[in-house]
C-alpha cells in the first residue's frame, strides 16, 4: 500500500483516529502498538514545544521530537512553528498526570522516522503516491508524502507545458498525486515527478477536435507564433495576434490537429479575464507503478519526452 502513512491531515477525522484518542485505555493501547495518530497543534511555546489537541486531551511534543532532523540541526525550527493551527501526526510515548489531568507525551519525529523507513524499503521508482502541497518556490513544489515527510517536485517535472512558477499549477494544501522518480536510501531522500500522471499528447489531444473554440493560456511568444496551453500537458501554436501576452488567457479556434507532427494549429479569437486559481488537475493515473512513459503519439516523427523508471 502507498497510503499506510498518508500526508498529515488525512487521518485526523477518521473513526480509527478519533477512537484511539477517546480514553486513557485507548491511548495506552496506541502507545503499546506504536500507532500513528493525528491531532491539531494548538500553540508553540517559547522553547518550541508543540501543544496538541487529541480528542479530549492536550498533549505535548518536545522540540527535539517535533520534526525529523531538528535535533541534528538539519531542519530549521520554522518547521515546528509553521505547524501551529494545522494537523500533526505523532506516536504516544508517555502518559503523565498533572492536577488530575492526563497529559500525553508525543513524538512527531518517531512517526516520521517510521514512515520514512517504510517508504525507503517498500516504495520503488515509478510508484504512484498521494501527496499534499506544503510550500511553493520558483524552482518547485514541496509536498508532504506521508506523516509530514517532505519531498520536492522540480518545476520541470510538474507538467509538460512550461510554467513560470509552480503556483500556476498548485496551491498550498492541494491534495495531488506524484510518481517516485528516484530514491537514495543512504541519504534518506525520495525524488518525485508529476507530469507523467497528466497524460500523453494523444490522451490530452483526444479531448479536442478541429473546429472547436476553447480557452487557453499563453505560455511563450516566439517569432513564429505563440504557444498556448490547452491543458497542463498539451499546447498548440497560435498565429501572432495583438491580443497575445505572456501568461494571458485567450480563446482560440482549433484549425488543425496533426498527431504525426505532434502539433495543434490555433487561431486567437479573443482575450479572456484571468482565472481566479489554477484549473483542477485531471489525472490519467492515480494508482499502481509505472515502468515507462512516452509522451509522443505512435507514428510521430518527433521523439518527445520519455521517462523510464527502474528499481
Amino acid at each position: 500500500m502507498t497510503s499506510c502513512f498518508p500526508p498529515e491531515g488525512r487521518l485526523l477525522h477518521t473513526p480509527e483516529n478519533q477512537a484511539a484518542c477517546a480514553s486513557p485505555d485507548a491511548l495506552r493501547r496506541a502507545m503499546a502498538a506504536g500507532t500513528i495518530l493525528e491531532g491539531v497543534a494548538l500553540s508553540c511555546s517559547a522553547n518550541h514545544d508543540l501543544t496538541v489537541e487529541l480528542g479530549p486531551y492536550i498533549g505535548r511534543i518536545p522540540r527535539e521530537e517535533a520534526a525529523l532532523g531538528i535535533a541534528q540541526g538539519e531542519v530549521r525550527d520554522i518547521a515546528i512553528l509553521s505547524r501551529v493551527g494545522k494537523p500533526v501526526c505523532f506516536t504516544v510515548t508517555g502518559l503523565e498526570e498533572q492536577d488530575g489531568r492526563l497529559l500525553p507525551l508525543l513524538s512527531r519525529r518517531m512517526a516520521q522516522q517510521t514512515a520514512l523507513e517504510y517508504m525507503l524499503s517498500h516504495w520503488k521508482p515509478g510508484q504512484i503516491i498521494p501527496a499534499t502541497v506544503t510550500h511553493l518556490e520558483p524552482f518547485g513544489a514541496f509536498v508532504d508524502i506521508g506523516c509530514g515527510v517532505v519531498s520536492l517536485i522540480g518545476i520541470e517535472n510538474i507538467s509538460v507545458a512550461r510554467i513560470p512558477h509552480p503556483q500556476a499549477r498548485f496551491s498550498v494544501g492541494d491534495a495531488i498525486w506524484a510518481v517516485v522518480q528516484e530514491m537514495e536510501p543512504a541519504r534518506g531522500r525520495i525524488y518525485l515527478t508529476h507530469r507523467e500522471l497528466l497524460g500523453t499528447w494523444q490522451e490530452n489531444a483526444a479531448r479536442f477536435h478541429t473546429g472547436m473554440t476553447v480557452p487557453g493560456i499563453v505560455r511563450g511568444i516566439k517569432e513564429y507564433g505563440a504557444f498556448v496551453e490547452l491543458t497542463p500537458n498539451l499546447s498548440g501554436l497560435a498565429e501572432h495576434s495583438p491580443l497575445l501576452r505572456e501568461g494571458g488567457r485567450v480563446s482560440v479556434y482549433i484549425k488543425a490537429i496533426l498527431p504525426e507532427r505532434m502539433k495543434i494549429k490555433l487561431l486567437v479569437i479573443d482575450a479572456l479575464p484571468p482565472a481566479p486559481r489554477p484549473e483542477p488537475l485531471h489525472y490519467f493515473l492515480t494508482e499502481g507503478c509505472m515502468e515507462k512513459w512516452k509522451y509522443a503519439p505512435p507514428g510521430c516523427c518527433k521523439v518527445g519526452m520519455e521517462s523510464v523508471f527502474s528499481g
